[in-house]
């Protein structure tokens, strides 16, 4: 008999024999809502006892990491749970602030979610119709700009939103926004005085990796597209990568025109990948296939990142697309120059770039469905580390580099230490902005 009035539960609210914890929070809301006007008296002697919200209420029975109860489950916390109508600090509400309408139903999700990937993948395009822009003498303060964004986007979108869900924290209780601003400060502050110190003492900025170094002569013929777009003989100054796992097969220039890149002789159809075929694959050097495959493996994490984000609101799905947007666009531009300088012609290049973008949507699907299933505070704790590693230990050399190669005198230094600031203050404030009205925006 008592199985049944559990049960009855479960039929309600549950699925398969098990409740979410969407759905326990619904159920919270509603035995909480229906009490006796009694308990919020003044007599009532757990009037100062504070309402306990459903990660402690899974903590204290060992379910913290759980993304559905099972009947045992729910059995075992009834006393806890009815102990909330009692309560005058109740009715509950999540941790997170949220209501209803944020967790949004599957096929919006799925939808949000395909677009916004398909938005970042067109990233993987960008390098071809930017590669007669790299001899602008304004493209490195325009690349510049986006890497400062991406940084910004980046460190910002792992310390506001993606750590704190993965360590089941509210971003907007006990001053954790505050906190996270003062980090930044930190950072920033330290970042401003360095530059600034280097500029004054005029110290020479060290030289460290970058996607971008000093300008190397390259010729590239570039024709006919599926899309009749003809782009032909740019011949000119193309921006090399030399990272540190780069460096030394790019920088590899041979005298032999038997070696340099391949150049496709015939019209290419993108969707096809007819460049498979041939003696020309021979010819491609190692690192062009690394590179291919490092990227799929990241835009398989991105993917995984935007899934489970989507899966839990819609303003957390948009800032992390935001934040890997961002990060795309001068990796993509960087990658694209490196696989046309290590023996790939135009067209494989972008065949190559598009494949490796395809993975996103692998990751994507794995993370929605990782979302709705399980918890996926695990995705955004690996989403968060990338993130953090990749604005601070990548993508900030990068910029000081790019700085460095590009500067001639203090009023240039001047004019990339101020681009700089504008990149890396507008990524931190749009998720910011968006962190602090969550709650006060209604996109769906």
């Amino acid at each position: 008999m008592e199985e049944s009035f559990i049960q009855n539960v479960l039929r309600f609210y549950g699925e398969s024999g098990s409740l979410s914890t969407g759905n326990l929070e619904n159920f919270l809301r509603l035995i909480t809502s229906r009490r006796a006007p009694s308990v919020d008296a003044d007599a009532n002697p757990l009037k100062n006892t504070e309402c306990s919200s459903l990660l402690e209420l899974l903590s204290a029975f060992g379910l913290s990491n759980a993304s559905a109860v099972s009947l045992n489950d729910l059995e075992m916390m009834c006393p806890a749970i009815l102990s909330q109508v009692l309560l005058p600090a109740c009715p509950y509400t999540s941790p997170s602030n949220r209501n209803d309408s944020s967790l949004l139903p599957d096929h919006k999700v799925w939808g949000y979610g395909f677009l916004a990937v398909t938005v970042i993948n067109l990233a993987a395009l960008l390098g071809l119709f930017l590669v007669p822009l790299t001899k602008k003498t304004y493209f490195p303060k325009v690349l510049t700009f986006f890497i400062a964004l991406a940084i910004g986007t980046l460190f910002s979108n792992a310390v506001l939103q993606l750590i704190p869900e993965a360590l089941g924290l509210d971003p907007k209780d006990d001053n954790y926004v505050l906190n996270v601003v003062g980090i930044f400060g930190g950072f920033y502050i330290l970042f401003f005085t360095e530059r600034v110190l280097k500029m004054v003492l005029k110290a020479d900025p060290e030289l460290g990796h970058s996607h971008f170094p000093p300008l190397q002569s390259a010729d590239v013929t570039i024709t006919t597209f599926s899309n009749d777009a003809v782009i032909n003989n740019i011949s000119g100054d193309i921006i090399t990568n030399n990272t540190n796992h780069e460096m030394n097969s790019i920088n590899e220039k041979s005298n032999n025109p038997s070696e340099s890149p391949a150049v496709e002789q015939n019209a290419c159809v993108l969707l096809t990948c007819r460049w498979l075929k041939g003696d020309g694959m021979s010819n491609i050097k190692t690192v062009a296939w690394m590179i291919t495959v490092s990227d799929a493996v990241h835009n398989f994490i991105d993917g995984l990142a935007i899934g489970a984000s989507f899966t839990l609101s819609l303003l957390t799905g948009f800032s992390t697309s935001i934040a890997i947007f961002c990060e795309e666009f001068p990796h993509e531009l960087g990658d694209f120059v490196i696989l046309l300088n290590s023996g790939m012609s135009v067209g494989q290049t972008a065949c190559f770039n598009l494949l490796s973008a395809m993975c996103c949507y692998l990751g994507l699907a794995l993370g929605i469905l990782l979302g709705r299933s399980f918890a996926p505070n695990a995705i955004f704790a690996i989403a968060g580390g990338m993130f953090l590693y990749i604005s601070l230990a990548d993508m900030f050399p990068e910029m000081n580099s790019i700085m460095a190669s590009h500067t001639k005198g203090y009023r240039d230094r001047v004019v990339f230490f101020l681009i700089q600031n504008a990149g890396l203050l507008t990524g931190f404030t749009v998720i910011l902005l968006i962190t602090l009205f969550a709650g006060d925006i209604n996109l769906g």
